[in-house]
């Protein structure tokens, strides 16, 4: 395959906005739900989903380029990326194209010079309060944000249960665990284990259903209340969202909760030195002006525990590009 000239890729990049976008408004007027197996025309499909038909047409046209649907004889069909659009596909990803065209993610990206020049967050900037607050205070955006979330994890969690055995826990507390997705999967293959969800109080309050005598809710914020005493820690993509000073500050209230024999297992994903493509890089730069926080090499992770009273023991690659990091209390 010839290699594009330099001008096409500084073009490819400059303008592909414009590729995002389109996936972003496809994804929300549900164009994927409306093909089936028959191919149609670009007038059926904006009738079905209350667009113009030209407009639809050329969107469709151009994702169409890049492998999401496909064109023949003049009408769309699906391609095997289009069809993981449909809410009815068992790895949708319907929510996850939404949610990176929400409007906090695209009015910070206009700013992304800001945290260039500042190294901070734009977040605030953009939006009164930050990415939390406007989650808050819009129900159907916070829907499509923990959808998004919830089918994330359930992808990874697969690959974490089976290259890690839970088993040799009596209790394992899930920080930051949202509604519980990790946790409860966990509890299924462990079920001598007590489990302990901490999360925000309304974070909690979603998740009241869950409460058992096996797994207990916990609210509270981990900068400023107790954390459970459990003999592992389990935290999956929390210490991405946070800055060193903030990480470190998670870090060591977890070690002050520890006992002697506690592990702590860092679930997230690994920067890596290849100079090439990587997802990581990508979702680095999103940590950066959405909310401060950045991804990390493993090395990076090592030092924070080397910093909090934890001592580093390996890292295990789950096969979905995650890995665990398991450390023990030094």
């Amino acid at each position: 395959m010839t290699e594009p000239s330099p001008f096409a890729t500084l073009r490819q990049i400059a303008a592909g906005y414009a590729l995002s976008s389109s996936l972003h408004a496809v994804a929300r007027l549900g164009v994927a739900d409306e093909l089936d197996e028959l191919p149609r025309t670009g007038v059926d499909l904006a009738g079905a989903v209350g667009a113009d038909a030209e407009a639809l047409g050329r969107v469709l046209r151009l994702l169409a380029g890049h492998g999401v649907f496909e064109v023949r004889e003049g009408r769309f069909a699906h391609s095997p990326a289009s069809r993981m659009l449909r809410r009815d596909h068992p790895q949708s990803m319907c929510d996850y194209a939404r949610m990176f065209g929400l409007p906090p993610f695209w009015a910070a990206f206009g700013e992304l010079e800001h945290s260039v020049r500042t190294g901070r967050q734009v977040g605030e900037k953009v939006t009164p309060g930050g990415l939390w607050a406007y989650l808050a205070h819009h129900p159907d955006a916070n829907a499509t944000f923990n959808a998004t979330m919830a089918a994330k994890a359930q992808a990874n969690i697969a690959g974490i249960l089976g290259t890690y055995d839970f088993t040799e826990f009596g209790s394992i507390g899930d920080i930051g665990g949202g509604r519980g997705h990790l946790l409860r999967a966990v509890l299924d293959v462990a079920p001598a284990a007590r489990g302990v969800l901490f999360d925000q109080p309304h974070v909690i309050q979603d998740a009241a259903a869950l409460a058992s005598p096996s797994l207990v809710l916990q609210a509270g914020d981990f900068f400023k209340d107790e954390l459970p005493v459990c003999d592992a820690y389990v935290l999956m993509e929390v210490i991405h969202d946070w800055s060193d000073a903030e990480a470190t500050a998670i870090l060591k209230a977890i070690r002050r909760a520890a006992p002697p024999h506690a592990k702590l297992l860092l679930i997230e994903e690994m920067l890596s030195a290849d100079p090439g493509p990587d997802w990581a890089k990508l979702l680095d730069i999103y940590m950066l002006v959405l909310i401060g926080g950045k991804q990390r090499t493993r090395e990076e992770y090592e030092a924070l525990f080397d910093r909090t009273g934890f001592s580093f023991r390996r890292e295990v690659d789950t096969g979905t590009g995650m890995s665990i990091l398991e450390a023990v209390v030094a």
